[in-house]
C-alpha cells in the first residue's frame, strides 16, 4: 500500500580512485620516458627514410 511513498536517504559516498604517491608518480614518469625513447628508436629504425 505504501508504493508511492518517497524515502529520503543520504547519497552513498562516492569512492575516490586511488591516488599515486610520489614513488608511483616517479615510476610512471620513468616508464613514459622509456616508452618515448623506444618509440623514437623504432621510428628511426623502421619507418624513417634511409637518408637523412
Amino acid at each position: 500500500m505504501n508504493d508511492n511513498v518517497i524515502k529520503f536517504q543520504r547519497p552513498s559516498p562516492k569512492k575516490e580512485p586511488p591516488k599515486l604517491g610520489p614513488k608511483g608518480r616517479k615510476i610512471v614518469i620513468w616508464v613514459a620516458a622509456i616508452v618515448a625513447v623506444v618509440a623514437v628508436w623504432a621510428y628511426y629504425q623502421f619507418i624513417s627514410p634511409p637518408t637523412l
